[in-house]
């Protein structure tokens, strides 16, 4: 990915500082090669998916706040789930609920995950 437009970066600009977390968008990216092509942008702050509209966003929560986090996952789906492994659910909009998961370990990228993320690409059109 090439810089281009205002407030363009890299994958590795957002992960600078976060080796494992860099890794974790690149088994991200493998989980989302099994469904339809979706497009991935990088801005200063993370690293987005988007079919019609986003579904999945990546990001490093120390380059903002005090955390041991490598990566954030936070997921669009038109509803909720409700799974202990969120840290947080949130609705910003009527029908998006958006499932904040904090990934510690490659592990933590499972085919429950890989479930979520297949049907939030679906959704996303």
């Amino acid at each position: 990915m090439t810089r281009g437009a205002a407030g363009k970066s890299t994958q590795e600009e957002v992960f600078r500082g976060s080796p494992l977390g860099l890794e974790m968008l690149r088994r991200v990216e493998g989980i989302l090669a099994a469904y339809p092509p979706s497009t991935m942008t990088a801005t200063k702050s993370q690293v987005a998916f988007r079919g019609r509209r986003g579904f999945a966003y990546l990001w490093w929560p120390a380059r903002y706040i005090r955390s041991d986090v490598p990566a954030v996952l936070s997921i669009a789906l038109p509803r909720r789930i409700d799974s202990a492994r969120f840290k947080e659910v949130v609705s910003p909009a009527p029908g998006v609920w958006m499932h904040h998961l904090e990934l510690r370990f490659l592990s933590d990228l499972d085919d429950e995950v890989a479930e979520w993320l297949g049907e939030a690409r679906r959704e996303a059109g």
